[in-house]
C-alpha cells in the first residue's frame, strides 16, 4: 500500500503537494479546517481574505499550474471565483480529494520516533493520526496584524477598525470618510476601490511611499518585465549594488516616479523604497481623488492625527498592514527546531529541515508576484525527493542551507516569483536554462516564469513543452522578443 502522507491545508500549496505527491505513486491526504477547497480562494472561508468583487492581481499565465489552463473567456487577471472554480476543476481532475478530511482541524502536531501525530479535531471529536511524514501547507496570509497606534482601541467612527482581510465590500464604505493604513497592495488596491465606488473621501496613509506597478505595460503582462527568466539568472553573478541599481531603473521605466503623480518622493535607495503593484492608485491620487497622509500618529475620537500634524475626521479606519506567520498547532519541540517566529523560520531552502525528516514546509514565505509556478515546483521538489526520482539532500547539504537562510535572510522580506520559481527548478532537475537553440534561449529570458516553462526538462518532461510556451509566448509575451527570436 501507497506511504500515507498527511498534507496540511487544502489551498493551492496543498493542492499542488497533494497532486506531484500522488503522481509518484504516495497517498497524500488533504486536510483543512474548512469544509471545501481553495484556502484564500474560497470567500466562505473563515479564512479568507478576499472580497466579492476581488480580481486577482497576477496575470492568468502565471497564476496556473503546467497541467491545467484557465478556460478560453477568463480575462487576463481572472476574478476570485473563476480562480476557486480552477483550484476546484485541478482537485477533482487528479482525484485529490481521496481520503481528505475537510472541516478537520490540525490542532496540535507532535513528533514521534516513527514520525510525527496529528491531532485532529473535527465536530468536536479529537481524532489521532499517525503518519511518517507531513507536508505543513497552512498560507502565509490568514494571520492579519495591527500595529499599536494611541487612542487606536477609543476610535469612535460608525464603521471602526478593521484589517483588509477584513474588508468585503466596498458598498459598506459609501459616503463614509476612509483612512486606510498601509502601504503594499491590498492597501493601495481597496483605497482604490473606496475612490472609485462611492467613499465620500479616501486618505491613504502609509509609512513610505513605494515605488507601484501597474498590472500590465503596453498590453503586456507586467510578469513578462518583472519576474521573468532573465531576471532570476541575474542574481547568480550580479552584486547587490548591481541589483539596486537594475532595479531603480527598472521601476522608473514601467512605473515611474510616484511624486510626479502628486504621490509622496519614495527613498532614494531603492532598497529601503521597495515597490508594489496597483492599476489604478498612481492616477487617482493625480486627478485628486485619492488623498495621501504619511503614518497615523494618534487617533483621539473620530479624529485621525498623521505623523506631519494634520488630521481628519474619519468614519472607518482599515488596516492593510500585513499578515504574522501562524503555525500555532505545531509543538513548542517543533517550532523551536524551526526557529518559528512572526515572520519566519529557519529551514532548508525554504522546505526541509536536517532535525525534522519527513517534515517539509511548504509556501510560506513572503513572495512578490504570483506563488502558482513556484508551488508546483516546490510540490515537485519534495515528491521527487520523497519518492526517490532524485537524491535526497545528505544532513550536511540541509545544514549548510539552514545557515544560508540564516545568512542570506531569506525570511527577512519579500523574494521575488522568478527567483522563487528558479530555485526550486534548479532543485527538483526542471531548470530550462539551456534548453533549445539561440533564438529559444533569448525567448525563454524574456518570459515570465510560467509553469509550462519548467515541463521541458527533467522528470515530468512534456513533448509539447516548448510548443506550448511558445504559443504563450506569442499570445502574451513582449512582441520586440517575438520578432528577435524568429529573425534569428
Amino acid at each position: 500500500m501507497a506511504e500515507l502522507i498527511a498534507v496540511i491545508g487544502a489551498g493551492p500549496a496543498g493542492i499542488a503537494a497533494a497532486r506531484w505527491l500522488r503522481h509518484h505513486g504516495l497517498r497524500p491526504i488533504l486536510i483543512d479546517a474548512h469544509d471545501g477547497i481553495g484556502g484564500q480562494w474560497d470567500g466562505a472561508n473563515p479564512l479568507s481574505g478576499i472580497w466579492p468583487e476581488m480580481r486577482t492581481n497576477t496575470a492568468k499565465i502565471t497564476t496556473e499550474f503546467s497541467d491545467q489552463k484557465f478556460p478560453p473567456n477568463v480575462a487576463v487577471f481572472p476574478r476570485n471565483q473563476e480562480v476557486l472554480a480552477y483550484l476546484r476543476r485541478y482537485t477533482e481532475h487528479f482525484g485529490l480529494l481521496e481520503d481528505a478530511r475537510l472541516g478537520t482541524r490540525l490542532e496540535r502536531l507532535d513528533r514521534t520516533e516513527d514520525g510525527y501525530r496529528l491531532t485532529l479535531l473535527k465536530d468536536g471529536v479529537e481524532d489521532i493520526v499517525a503518519v511518517a511524514r507531513v507536508v505543513v501547507a497552512t498560507g502565509r496570509y490568514n494571520n492579519p496584524t495591527i500595529p499599536h497606534i494611541e487612542g487606536l482601541d477609543g476610535f469612535a467612527g460608525e464603521l471602526g477598525v478593521r484589517h483588509a482581510f477584513r474588508y468585503k465590500s466596498p458598498e459598506t464604505f459609501r459616503g463614509m470618510r476612509v483612512v486606510v493604513a498601509g502601504g503594499s497592495i491590498s492597501a493601495l488596491e481597496i483605497a482604490s476601490d473606496l475612490s472609485m465606488l462611492g467613499s465620500r473621501a479616501v486618505y491613504l496613509s502609509q509609512r513610505r511611499q513605494r515605488y507601484v506597478m501597474p498590472k500590465m505595460v503596453r498590453g503586456v503582462p507586467l510578469e513578462y518585465f518583472a519576474f521573468n527568466l532573465s531576471g532570476a539568472l541575474i542574481r547568480d553573478h550580479a552584486t547587490a549594488e548591481e541589483l539596486a541599481r537594475a532595479q531603480l531603473d527598472f521601476v522608473l521605466t514601467y512605473g515611474g516616479d510616484p511624486a510626479r503623480y502628486g504621490a509622496p518622493q519614495p527613498h532614494p535607495d531603492i532598497t529601503k523604497a521597495g515597490f508594489t503593484g496597483s492599476q489604478h492608485y498612481l492616477n487617482l491620487v493625480a486627478e485628486n481623488r485619492l488623498t495621501v497622509r504619511p503614518w497615523i500618529e494618534k487617533v483621539d475620537g473620530q479624529a485621525v492625527t498623521f505623523t506631519d500634524g494634520s488630521s481628519v475626521e474619519a468614519d472607518a479606519i482599515i488596516f492593510g498592514t500585513g499578515f504574522d506567520l501562524n503555525l500555532s498547532f505545531l509543538s513548542d519541540e517543533i517550532a523551536r527546531i524551526l526557529s518559528v517566529d512572526a515572520k519566519g523560520m529557519r529551514v532548508a531552502n525554504f522546505t526541509f529541515h536536517p532535525a525534522l525528516p519527513g517534515l517539509a514546509l511548504m509556501g510560506l514565505w513572503p513572495q512578490q508576484g504570483p506563488y502558482a509556478v513556484p508551488l508546483e515546483q516546490q510540490a515537485r521538489y519534495i515528491a521527487y525527493t520523497w519518492a526517490g526520482v532524485i537524491p535526497a539532500p545528505h544532513r550536511p547539504e540541509l545544514e549548510d542551507a539552514v545557515e544560508a537562510c540564516s545568512r542570506e535572510g531569506h525570511f527577512d522580506d519579500y523574494r521575488d516569483q522568478n527567483e522563487m520559481a528558479l530555485r526550486f527548478a534548479r532543485l527538483c532537475g526542471t531548470d530550462p536554462t539551456n534548453v533549445g537553440d539561440a533564438a529559444f534561449q533569448r525567448m525563454l529570458k524574456a518570459s515570465a516564469t510560467t509553469a509550462i516553462m519548467f515541463r521541458m526538462v527533467g522528470p515530468d518532461a512534456l513533448p509539447d513543452a516548448q510548443e506550448r510556451f511558445r504559443a504563450q509566448f506569442a499570445t502574451f509575451g513582449p512582441a520586440v522578443a517575438t520578432e528577435d527570436a524568429i529573425a534569428s
